[in-house]
């Protein structure tokens, strides 16, 4: 049971932005942080693989060929999650959630779809904001709504992009603990593009590192974070150690 890709192309216009990538399958029941530098590709990949960017390859979900299905069947299997939602969207937290379950299924109404939104609300700790305007809120409760909007589809596969972005330390923290929580409980597979590697040291089973829309590395944190990296990929001097709790922990020290 997994997400494999295989040498999966996408271009604008002749120019790649990725390039032929494979890499190893994604397993249920894990989420994989995929790094880089600005301009790697890392965004331009995940639309890819959620079908809203054109490309070539292979991507196949427990051996079902994504590419083939139409946007509605790929959209019950795998679900995206853009960097932020739409702005000036006239709608409580509870209609937007409930937009995002009638797009899964479009004959589920009444108090049943109303039910599974506030199960999704439910799940993130935010069902309090239910009745609450959209525009009203944090950037952080709109991240959390965002996210409640992809687990109310209850897909197999969750695309996050950039989910911590513009947030403070208390919501970084609530977002990767609710996403960890969501895949190990429903044994989802979930991608997230992340800026903040120490962030993606602690929650991440696995790392994708691209640069220039190319393959660098792949595997557990340990195996790929290092000084080497981190000088080929970033261009930064960094050490990577271990705190008092055994977590990896980066530091930079200067740009080269």
């Amino acid at each position: 049971m997994s997400l494999a890709t295989q040498q999966l192309t996408v271009r604008y216009g002749r120019r790649p932005v990725v390039h032929d990538l494979t890499r190893p399958a994604l397993q249920r029941g894990t989420l994989t942080a995929l790094l880089g530098p600005n301009g790697a590709g890392k965004s331009t990949l995940l639309r890819a693989m959620a079908g809203l960017e054109t490309c070539s390859g292979g991507l196949h979900l427990d051996g079902t060929d994504l590419m083939a299905l139409d946007p509605g069947e790929r959209g019950q299997r795998v679900t995206y999650m853009p960097q932020t939602l739409p702005p000036n969207l006239a709608l409580s937290v509870l209609e937007c959630v409930l937009a995002a379950v009638r797009a899964k299924d479009a004959s589920l109404r009444g108090e049943a779809a109303v039910q599974q939104a506030l199960a999704a609300l439910q799940q993130l700790g935010i069902a309090h904001l239910g009745d609450t305007a959209l525009d009203s809120l944090s950037g952080g409760q709109r991240q959390l709504v965002s996210l409640a909007q992809v687990v109310a589809r209850t897909p197999q596969v969750m695309l996050l992009d950039e989910p911590t972005s513009a947030l403070d330390l208390n919501y970084q923290l609530k977002m990767m603990e609710c996403v960890r929580a969501q895949v190990v409980q429903h044994q989802l597979i979930a991608v997230v593009v992340l800026h903040d590697i120490n962030l993606a040291a602690r929650y991440a089973d696995q790392l994708v590192v691209l640069e220039d829309g190319k393959l660098y590395a792949c595997g557990t944190p340990h195996q790929v974070l290092n000084p080497l990296l981190f000088q080929d990929v970033y261009g930064v001097q960094a050490r990577v150690e271990r705190c008092s709790r055994q977590m990896l922990q980066v530091v930079v020290d200067h740009a080269l």
